[in-house]
């Protein structure tokens, strides 16, 4: 059997775990999320390198032992599942050292990515995180946590830890200026870089206009737009 056949043989495997694994996910952290990380991922590879097929396995796995969706389970699932398969120790190595390192931990907790396999995975991973399809996962995470969507006594707080980042519980608008607003600058392709300035902006609007729905304020087209029926 040729490498490629193997290599793609591996990969169709791998995406029909995940997929099954996922399809039920109700957090943001769906089948759907890891398709996008994975064809973005790909796109990405094009212009800055790297081994495809490493990106790819990173890609399909990387949210296998995420601690949101697993708590704080010792046992590595991506390892157990890697060992079964036919590729090398090496290959096996690299691909869960990307993983470790695609997580997002918190505002002064740096996680540097070191291989540019991992650099893709990582922008990849936030830039799906951010936009339009970033906020809709954010507040369906927070959904699925039972967390209020915004309380304006409670304040957004840069975690300079990992446990105080993942024991977090506070508004999901807060999520925004704790994680997502800081994405754009923590991007190591500059690829990714150029991707992410338009939905950053798309969320800053986002958000500007939440408050303004927040606090009441009308945005009226004409002065009869809030005449009474009849009037």
């Amino acid at each position: 059997m040729s490498l490629k056949i193997q290599q793609k043989r591996v990969l169709k495997e791998t995406e029909t775990f995940i997929q099954k694994h996922f399809e039920n996910e109700g957090s943001g952290h769906d089948w759907w999320h890891i398709y996008r990380v994975r064809n973005v991922a790909l796109k990405l590879a094009k212009i800055e390198g790297g081994d495809n097929f490493i990106i790819e396995m990173a890609a399909l796995l990387h949210d296998l032992d995420d601690w949101k969706l697993n708590g704080n389970s010792d046992i590595s699932q991506s390892k157990k599942w890697l060992e079964k398969l036919d590729i090398e120790q090496n290959q096996i190595d690299k691909i869960l050292v990307i993983i470790e390192q695609v997580s997002f931990k918190g505002e002064g907790v740096e996680t540097k990515a070191v291989s540019v396999e991992a650099k893709i995975v990582q922008d990849a991973d936030r830039l799906d995180a951010i936009g339009a399809i970033g906020i809709a996962r954010t507040f369906a995470y927070g959904g699925s946590k039972g967390r209020l969507i915004y309380h304006p006594e409670i304040k957004p707080v840069m975690h300079n830890s990992f446990a105080t980042y993942k024991n977090n519980t506070a508004p999901t608008i807060n999520h925004f200026y704790e994680k997502l607003l800081l994405l754009k600058d923590l991007l190591n392709t500059d690829s990714a870089k150029e991707i992410a300035e338009k939905r950053h902006r798309f969320m800053e609007d986002f958000l500007e206009q939440f408050y303004a729905e927040w606090e009441g304020k009308m945005q009226l087209n004409s002065p009869g737009d809030f005449e009474s029926p009849g009037e």
